[in-house]
């Protein structure tokens, strides 16, 4: 596992009611919480309740130490920062290894997804990279409440092979081929949470928030049939699912951050008084240089990225959003 967040935090949890503890290594950045989790075995920063069970040899602030001991590479960094995380790491060392991705967020300057990413700059085969989709929030993981994950690749037995990893009595997952959809789903639907959040923050009630939704799925669709059209049903838990509980949940990040830009709060304010990464935030940029290549109409993007990155009122971009939705 590469990354401290909630999601690690989660999937470490999953795993160890899977597998033995001395299968599993996790890689971090902060000496301070590597420290405390080797001494009480909790993460002192994401989910401090859950008990982790994993040696404390196994926890290390040595990428390549942690990379080198394992078979499948689970990334959980947020997208912005991953280049740097990976920077002392080459092609050979993740030669292979299954890389799986459970970041919702694509890599900014290049403007890429996380499978894409890690083909192009890494020589991981297409056919060596997983996806983690939802729809399934940490929190309720670690509260044991019964949850579902779709895990995605081009090579379907070894993502069935990597969903018997996860599977517990109160996670259940489903396998799909279709990495590059759910991937820009994933990135897609915190963007649409940003949109409720603002939404939210603004006043609008529970009949425009549907309306929202139900756009922003048929927005979603379009987009990821234009970027890789093969049959899908946008319908499906991995896309819908997804979008419904990151936009609707207490716990959605993205959600939270809109809510806060639509109460007034400026981007650097809530970014700073949330002290956690909100995805959709860097989504929103990269998604508009993305969709300049594919035009793609999406309005709901667009206004949230000229709230974000524009300095649009807010008040005024979503009054204007009423008119083109339906």
């Amino acid at each position: 596992m590469i990354g401290g967040g909630s999601w690690a935090t989660a999937v470490i949890k999953m795993l160890s009611d899977n597998l033995t503890e001395k299968e599993i290594y996790w890689w971090l950045r902060d000496a301070e919480s590597i420290a405390y989790l080797q001494k009480y075995k909790h993460n002192p920063k994401y989910l401090s309740a859950v008990e982790l069970n994993i040696p404390a040899s196994h926890i290390s602030g040595d990428i390549a130490e942690v990379i080198g001991s394992a078979d499948y590479i689970i990334l959980n960094v947020p997208a912005a920062f991953l280049k740097e995380t990976l920077k002392d790491v080459s092609p050979e060392l993740l030669r292979g290894k299954k890389i799986v991705s459970a970041i919702k967020g694509v890599v900014p300057d290049e403007n890429q997804i996380i499978g894409e990413f890690m083909n192009e700059h890494f020589g991981v085969p297409l056919d060596d990279i997983l996806v983690i989709s939802g729809p399934c929030h940490a929190e309720e993981v670690a509260l044991e409440k019964l949850s579902y994950l779709t895990i995605a690749s081009i090579n379907i037995a070894s993502a069935g092979d990597f969903s018997k990893l996860l599977n517990t009595r109160y996670l259940k997952t489903v396998i799909s081929d279709d990495i590059f959809g759910t991937e820009y789903g994933a990135v897609l639907k915190n963007i649409y949470a940003v949109a409720s959040g603002i939404c939210h923050g603004l006043g609008y009630g529970d009949n425009f928030q549907a309306v929202l939704i139900s756009n922003a799925v048929r927005e979603m669709e379009r987009f990821v049939d234009a970027v890789h059209p093969i049959s899908r049903d946008i319908k499906e838990s991995a896309y819908l699912g997804d979008l419904l509980v990151t936009a609707y949940s207490q716990f959605s990040r993205n959600r939270t951050f809109g809510n806060m830009v639509g109460k007034g709060y400026t981007v650097k304010s809530a970014q700073l008084e949330m002290n956690m990464v909100a995805e959709g935030y860097y989504a929103a940029r990269c998604m508009h240089i993305v969709n300049n290549k594919y035009k793609v109409e999406m309005p709901i993007c667009l206004a949230v990225y000229h709230i974000l990155y524009e300095g649009h009122a807010p008040a005024t971009e979503m009054q204007e959003l009423t008119e083109q939705l339906n």
